[in-house]
């Protein structure tokens, strides 16, 4: 077993099953095991790869967005320019270098990243970014003020909480500890009539087997970005992996090396994520009393910011190989077949009347 596993198995003994949010959080974030805290997972011969890390022609597109976006709030400055797990600080370096084409940006930004592992801030600190950031473990210490905030590929590691029907009624699935085994695994709670009052607007209908998973860390960071935008103005750009309606089934999966792993099997080892439920979030912010547009798919969004344009340029001074594989990158990006269906994105806006940035209808 990992020391994790160890030190979890201990927990459950001590104190009984626990939640798979549980779960999923002190696999990620445990400050002495936890996956994020002693690691770089991003790159082709780690465990998983980003937009980012694919081609400069992500981060650039959303660098020129994020200064259009400034424009058309006034050019406001300061400007607090957010980012939320910004991993290698890839994404915001190139965006900063695309943002610098229009005057002022760069000046007005005031850099904040969100980022908890403490191998990737110095990542982040040694790309050579043309704004000091300041550093946060989250959002709570980040100052209010006009904001453009980006999230790509944040709310996925966010922890959920899992329920499944029975004939019996809901559960929650839990994580417990087999001792025949001698291994964490899955279980269920009894099933409760609170839980079924409560999930009852969510799936009435939901037959046996169905599962429906909460994040209330989403929730509450969905409404922390969006009572920020509407006090002070801003946008706030999320992009992720997920779906427009909750599928009534299991999205958390475990990653390693790139391939599909067990997520009891070596916690703090292994990557966990679970799908985005965009509809939850757009929800969030009509709550809020915010503008939200989309989601729309990845290759709309990329497609809609010129992602054709830009892959045009940087061909034109390419040898055939490099030209090539910027074709490649951009396939990879909008696909059908990769991430442009998959991955969706969704905006927050709160700013000048008739002033919405750029962002592809629905």
């Amino acid at each position: 077993m990992t020391p994790l596993a160890e030190a979890l198995a201990r927990r459950i003994r001590r104190q009984g099953p626990i939640t798979v949010a549980e779960f999923m959080a002190a696999a990620l974030s445990d400050p002495v095991h936890g996956y994020y805290r002693a690691r770089d997972a991003i790159g082709a011969s780690a465990d998983f790869v980003t937009a980012p890390e694919i081609s400069q022609m992500f981060g650039e597109l959303i660098g020129l967005w994020c200064a259009e976006t400034w424009r058309q709030l006034g050019r406001p400055d300061p400007c607090l320019l957010v980012e939320l797990g910004p991993g290698r600080g890839t994404l915001i370096a190139d965006a900063l270098r695309a943002a610098a084409r229009l005057a002022g940006f760069v000046e007005a930004c005031h850099l904040h990243l969100v980022e908890a592992s403490p191998v990737l801030r110095r990542q982040q600190a040694a790309v050579g970014l043309p704004v000091a950031p300041d550093w946060h473990d989250s959002l709570d210490t980040v100052p209010e003020g006009p904001t453009i905030a980006i999230a790509n590929e944040f709310f996925d590691a966010l922890p959920v909480r899992q329920f499944q029907k029975s004939a019996a009624g809901w559960h929650e699935r839990l994580v417990g500890w087999d001792d025949a085994a001698g291994r964490l695994a899955w279980m269920l709670s009894p099933p409760s009539d609170g839980l079924a009052t409560a999930l009852a607007g969510v799936a009435p209908d939901a037959p046996a087997g169905s599962v429906v998973e909460v994040s209330p860390a989403a929730v509450a960071i969905a409404r922390d970005l969006a009572g920020r935008l509407r006090a002070a103005g801003g946008a706030a750009l999320i992009v992720d992996y997920g779906y427009a309606r909750a599928p009534l089934r299991e999205t958390l999966q475990a990653v390693r090396r790139h391939e599909r792993a067990d997520p009891l099997s070596d916690p703090g080892e292994v990557d966990l994520t679970a799908h985005v439920d965009f509809a939850g979030l757009a929800d969030i912010a009509r709550h809020e009393g915010i503008g939200v547009l989309g989601p729309v798919s990845q290759a709309s969004l990329l497609t809609a910011f010129g992602i054709d344009t830009r892959a045009d340029q940087l061909k034109r001074a390419a040898t055939p190989a490099q030209a090539a594989a910027v074709d490649a990158a951009k396939a990879r990006l909008t696909g059908a077949d990769a991430m442009g269906h998959l991955f969706k994105a969704l905006l927050y806006w709160h700013g000048p009347q008739g002033g919405a940035p750029v962002f592809p209808p629905s």
